[in-house]
């Protein structure tokens, strides 16, 4: 038998076939969907929705076989499409990314008026509301893979996840319910959504307890992500905070401890663009060729007296928080040291936020390419959290997390416990 995970992502969209008795991946695709729509304001961030799901029906029609027991689905959290009475979508996809929760408002921004964040998708709807953007024929919203599931099913209204519903912000953790005048209907039960061709298609699911539910067998341990964004996960039995961390729901009654950087593994990638801009006076070069470069220039590094503050797109809590690069002298401002200053600087930050949860694990697990392919940043993560990371042996953390919840929803397993004696670390 084979399950199917399909994850849309902010740039690209991938879909996994997992086989139930082994784990292994059989099949996998990736698209990039080109999504972004140029919005009227520099600080719209917003996608088509339309181009995105017909590119995830075509990933998904063609992993489908006549052994496909189980869909499941997952996806970018915090923005939200608006759909009408009949389940379509009337608005674009506002992104994780729109900044309209920053604009002024009153005597502070739309955001901090709610308690919340720019691009949670209660945000955005306070701001279009307040500025009658708000489609008159919109009875509700949801994310991108709701519709997307909404859409496989025929259904014409959402039935958001717990993880997905608190992605909005202004959510009780403890009830289980908005604190938002938002009529959404939300669960946090594995359940099933509908079918498509005759396959049980679950619930969608957020993306960060995707990937957490793929990768971390063992309560014990922390999760690092590394990718655009970063964050740093654990489960807890119960609710903590703090000023960079946020609890979210996770399954089986357990909460996601999370601190997620904004700048993240874009840090490097910004590194990456500096170096290839001034190497882009003399020759052409690729971003492969670049990384490689860096990689190489990175092998034997041993240490060095810079550091850096890679908060380049401040915090969810203070965007006003700048980045910079300290410590710099005649002996020491060379690329080598500004850029392991900026791995360690990526790290620091992770681990700073997990200080905040005041949380004993005793082991790390790492996923997404920002980590994977970086030993340099694998080293000092290693030492910075006291523990060798673990690597997941499979890819797409995030669609394969989904493939297991849409199981478990369609009873191929019986419990979390079972789903994930699939996974595998290297």
């Amino acid at each position: 038998m084979q399950i199917i995970g399909i994850d849309i992502g902010t740039t690209s969209i991938c879909g996994v076939t997992i086989d139930t008795k082994s784990g292994k991946i059989l099949d996998s695709k990736t698209v990039v969907s080109n999504a972004f729509i140029k919005g009227a304001q520099p600080w719209e961030k917003i996608q088509d929705p339309q181009k995105i799901v017909s590119i995830a029906t075509e990933i998904l029609d063609g992993l489908i076989c006549k052994d496909t027991v189980a869909i499941g689905v997952t996806g970018q959290m915090h923005g939200i499409v608006y759909v009408d009475k009949d389940g379509s979508a009337v608005s674009p996809l506002y992104t994780w990314q729109d900044e309209r929760g920053n604009l002024p408002y009153k005597d502070t921004t739309y955001a901090k008026h709610l308690g919340s964040f720019s691009g949670y998708g209660n945000v955005t709807d306070f701001y279009n509301r307040e500025n009658g953007l708000r489609p008159k024929d919109a009875v509700g919203y949801c994310t991108i893979h709701d519709w997307f599931v909404m859409q496989l099913c025929g259904n014409k209204k959402p039935l958001l996840h717990s993880s997905d519903a608190a992605s909005f912000g202004l959510y009780d953790l403890k009830e289980n319910k908005f604190n938002y005048d938002v009529d959404l209907d939300v669960t946090s039960d594995y359940c099933v959504a509908g079918s498509y061709k005759s396959i049980p298609v679950s619930i969608a699911i957020g993306d960060n307890q995707a990937s957490v539910f793929s990768t971390i067998a063992d309560e014990n341990n922390i999760l690092l992500n590394v990718g655009t964004g970063s964050q740093v996960s654990i489960i807890s039995d119960r609710i903590l905070a703090g000023t960079n961390i946020e609890t979210r729901p996770y399954f089986d009654g357990k909460y996601l401890v999370v601190g997620a950087a904004l700048c993240g593994g874009r840090a490097f990638s910004m590194l990456k663009d500096f170096y290839a801009e001034i190497i882009g006076y003399a020759t052409d070069i690729t971003d492969k060729q670049v990384y490689a470069i860096m990689d190489k220039m990175l092998e034997n590094a041993e240490g060095t007296t810079v550091t850096a503050d890679t908060r380049f797109a401040g915090t969810r809590s203070d965007t006003s928080i700048k980045g910079g690069i300290f410590g710099l002298t005649v002996e020491n401002f060379k690329p080598l040291d500004i850029s392991l200053a900026i791995l360690q600087g990526m790290i620091t930050e992770l681990y700073d936020m997990y200080a905040e949860m005041n949380t004993k694990k005793v082991g790390v697990v790492a996923s997404g390419n920002g980590i994977r392919k970086n030993k340099p940043l694998i080293a000092l993560a290693e030492k910075q959290f006291g523990a060798a990371l673990k690597l997941p042996s499979h890819m797409e953390e995030a669609a394969f997390g989904a493939a297991l919840f849409g199981a478990i929803s369609a009873g191929v397993y019986s419990s979390a416990e079972q789903a994930q004696k699939l996974i595998r670390y290297i």
